[in-house]
């Protein structure tokens, strides 16, 4: 049975695959064999036999040693390195002569800025013209580089391909409606669709190519178009929802302010007793041995201020997830439905990247420490949401059954069966809100948000290194205390 499977799989040179299965499979490990068709036809024979992946992998593989191979002889870059020195050259002509003509005009700051900008381009024309004369140095090194690179690759795929095909064919017979045999038709597009890969990408980089192939022929009135739309948009959503997107932002700003004004206005020997006390009782004394140090590292280094302001922000960003994405995660847990709808949108959440959450909340709340919350709440919640759902749907149904069997009502069973037994997985969910919140300070900061993120972005501005650092670990304490108060209540609790 299975010599006459190995011809219906191989279609041609079945007696070579025969053999080379049959010495794979009679030994544990790794067979050395070589296959001559694979290692000279590379990608093409991966195609041939119905393995994309492989094929577009090597296709890859190969196109790497060969722009390696392309750059060292040449191609167009040396030509388009040139034509940029050529115009770099021309711009300090024209800079020359109009500080030729402000000095003989008797203007003299202009000929200054005009000779001063000159300059600074002759030293861009000094450093182009240093790297072209060192990739023309070590052009030979990299054609070398480039043909044993590709020697490699063809010498691994020989010698790996039989392995591979074997584990293929493993796979086929269990489910022979994967591609196999080597038809002409597969043949022919592999063929076209190797030599358009090979054949465009080398002509971009040998020849002259038109601009539309190195460059997509974008329409970019559709973009101008596009933009001003959603432009019109937040206008007209911001128009008809005043009134909710206000009041919204006022209700933050008065929990926001509230916790300033306890953090904040109240003498800092208070507030540093209150927090160690409460770190105490709630999470015991190693927690409040780390939050007094914690504390006195912002003290001595002159974050106190600034520190409250981002414990304010991160906690009541942190309240607001938690308040409002556990009972969502609950929900979700008790409605596949409502989580099916959900879930592509907690999906958009998180991988939106952090920065385009400003776009709409500045459009729709302004600049300032509201929009900054609300920008961390759409960023941070997911996790709490998700979690909590998973540790809920977790709950084994018996468990719950024999609750319900003892006359527990259905809150009952939430409050004394469900929540208790996934807790460790809403824990994790609120560690992992805090943090995200944490990674948002910063960025809201941008926006007027204030607090430690503005000495972060202003360090950042003025490459302050050292105060960056020292005002990043600071950000990192707030949230480490936070997180542990959290995650020590818990725990002691049980």
């Amino acid at each position: 049975m299975e010599a006459n499977l190995i011809p219906r799989f191989t279609g041609p040179s079945a007696p070579y695959y025969t053999r080379a299965f049959a010495a794979i499979q009679s030994r544990s490990g790794f067979v050395l064999s070589f296959n001559p068709a694979a290692a000279i036809l590379g990608p093409i024979w991966a195609g041939m036999r119905g393995m994309s992946f492989l094929f577009l992998l090597l296709c890859f593989l190969d196109l790497l040693a060969l722009n390696q191979i392309v750059s060292g002889l040449g191609g167009n870059t040396n030509s388009a390195e040139a034509a940029r020195i050529s115009q770099l050259q021309d711009t300090i002509a024209t800079r020359r002569a109009e500080a030729t003509e402000a000095i003989a005009a008797g203007d003299t700051d202009t000929a200054t800025r005009a000779a001063k900008l000159a300059d600074n381009l002759q030293k861009a024309v000094d450093a182009a013209m240093a790297e072209t004369a060192s990739l023309t140095d070590g052009a030979s090194t990299r054609v070398v580089q480039g043909v044993i690179l590709l020697l490699v690759i063809r010498l691994a795929t020989g010698f790996f391909a039989n392995a591979i095909y074997e584990r293929r064919y493993t796979a086929w017979r269990g489910d022979q409606t994967l591609p196999h045999g080597a038809p002409p038709l597969r043949g022919a597009v592999t063929l076209a669709l190797a030599s358009l890969i090979y054949g465009v990408t080398l002509y971009a980089r040998i020849g002259m190519p038109p601009d539309w192939l190195t460059t997509f022929p974008a329409d970019k009135t559709l973009f101008s178009d596009t933009a001003a739309w959603f432009d019109a948009g937040f206008e007209a959503a911001y128009a008809s929802g005043q009134g909710f997107f206000d009041g919204l932002r006022n209700s933050i700003r008065i929990l926001v302010e509230g916790l300033e004004i306890v953090l904040v206005g109240t003498p800092w020997p208070v507030i540093m007793l209150v927090i160690c006390t409460l770190a105490w009782q709630l999470a015991g004394p190693r927690i409040a041995v780390f939050t007094a140090a914690a504390l006195a590292y912002l003290a001595f280094y002159g974050f106190w201020e600034l520190s409250m302001q981002t414990v304010a922000l991160l906690g009541a960003a942190s309240i607001l997830c938690i308040v409002i994405g556990i009972p969502l995660g609950i929900w979700f847990a008790r409605s596949k439905t409502a989580f099916a709808i959900a879930q592509p949108i907690l999906d958009f959440m998180q991988t939106m990247p952090a920065f385009v959450y400003l776009i709409p909340v500045i459009a729709f709340f302004g600049t300032g420490k509201p929009p900054g919350i609300i920008a961390t709440l759409i960023f941070g919640m997911p996790p709490v949401i998700r979690l909590t759902t998973l540790g809920l749907t977790g709950v084994a149904e018996d468990v719950k059954e024999a609750a319900r069997a003892y006359g527990a009502t259905e809150w009952q069973v939430l409050r004394g069966v469900e929540l208790p037994l996934a807790k460790a997985s809403i824990l994790a969910g609120i560690n992992q809100t805090i943090l995200m919140c944490l990674s948002m300070v910063v960025i809201a900061s941008l926006i007027g948000a204030q607090g430690l993120g503005s000495v972060v972005l202003t360090s950042l501005q003025y490459a302050a290194k050292g105060q960056g650092l020292l005002a990043g670990l600071a950000i990192l304490l707030c949230a480490m205390v936070i997180d542990r108060i959290v995650q020590g209540s818990f725990r002691k609790r049980e």
